[in-house]
């Protein structure tokens, strides 16, 4: 029986069991595919009209399996863990106490600087190779990258302002719409340079949310769909409340701190996963609805799986995407309870 660490289920009308020590999709008489719970590491519902059985859920549940729920379009709707991963007091406690401080504004900071830091990094990754193949392309690419990268100083001068370090203006509150525009403005130069490397057929106009019917946006929301999951699992598990974040503002039923901590990680896993498709001709199959295919889905999501288990350097050493998620959550709630001076953004090689 195949290892199978990602549990992915996208046929209409499939129904999820446990029998043994292994889960078992099946659709009518037929058998799709079984998992060995040993091996099990999420499961990842990306379709509607699929069933789970309460045993399936209770085993999931009591060996930290977590269960995801993706609609076609890439809309994290429902997680489901143990009701255990909650109970991390001391920790949540740091984490709304930090709201009202500069430590909370500090780390929005940094998450706004791994968000920026990537995204020029992967620019400079996609120019790599198109410096004699397509040098417009590349001298785009290069430019835009510095000017983001200029945008992530003026994010660490904002550190040192004196009306923070006098604690005057020194929370979240304060400076959000500040970092708000800063990350905005970059990121319109990193979408609008990203244009120039995809090839024409595409036809691309920019980067679009949710609603997009374009193949290359479709694609970019499902896996950013996927990736929601992914790192609020990483949150629970570092004992904190995926709901509490700095950045976003609070609204009830929005994890405002995914929505934090996932900006690191979107160009070094679903960008460069997408873009690299794209680029090598892979076409992302769309019905007459504008909707990704299920077929399409399936691909996309085991191709994101395989790059949250490729490595990169990380601490002087080389961990899986996967693992480096983690160990940022982890950090994320040391750094809140006052253990660490700084949190320090994860921002990919090129």
């Amino acid at each position: 029986m195949p290892i199978v660490q990602h549990l992915i289920v996208e046929e209409f009308g499939a129904f999820v069991s446990k029998h043994s020590e292994r889960l078992i999709v099946t659709k009518g008489d037929e058998k799709l595919i079984q998992a060995p719970l040993l091996h099990l590491e999420t499961v990842l519902i990306a379709s509607n009209g699929v069933a789970i059985s309460s045993d399936a859920v209770k085993e999931c549940a009591e060996r930290g399996i977590p269960i995801h729920f993706v609609s076609g379009s890439g809309n994290a709707y429902a997680s489901v863990y143990s009701s255990g991963l909650t109970g991390t007091v001391l920790t949540r406690r740091a984490q709304l106490a930090a709201f009202h401080t500069s430590r909370g504004l500090f780390l929005a900071i940094a998450f706004a600087q791994g968000k920026l830091g990537n995204q020029a990094n992967f620019l400079k990754y996609m120019s790599k190779y198109r410096k004699e193949s397509a040098p417009e392309v590349f001298e785009i690419l290069r430019a835009a990258a510095e000017k983001i990268l200029e945008t992530v100083s003026d994010l660490e001068q904002m550190k040192t302002l004196p009306e923070i370090l006098a604690g005057e203006r020194a929370t979240i509150d304060d400076w959000r719409f500040e970092i708000l525009g800063m990350e905005g403005r970059a990121a319109q130069t990193y979408w609008d340079a990203l244009k120039s490397a995809l090839p024409m057929e595409y036809a691309w106009q920019g980067r679009e949310g949710r609603g997009a019917r374009d193949p290359i946006n479709s694609a970019l929301n499902y896996c950013y769909g996927i990736l929601y999951g992914q790192i609020e699992r990483a949150l629970v598990l570092a004992g904190l409340d995926p709901y509490a974040g700095f950045v976003h503002v609070d609204r009830p039923g929005k994890p405002s701190l995914t929505f934090d901590a996932i900006e690191e990680f979107r160009a070094p896993i679903v960008d460069r996963t997408i873009f690299g498709l794209a680029n090598k001709g892979v076409k992302f199959e769309q019905d007459e609805r504008g909707y990704l295919t299920e077929g399409t889905r399936k691909m996309l999501a085991e191709k994101f799986f395989e790059r949250m288990e490729s490595t990169e350097t990380y601490e002087k050493k080389s961990f899986p995407l996967r693992l480096i998620a983690q160990m940022q959550a982890r950090h994320v709630a040391t750094f809140l309870r006052g253990e660490r001076e700084e949190y320090v953004p994860f921002v990919m090689g090129w």
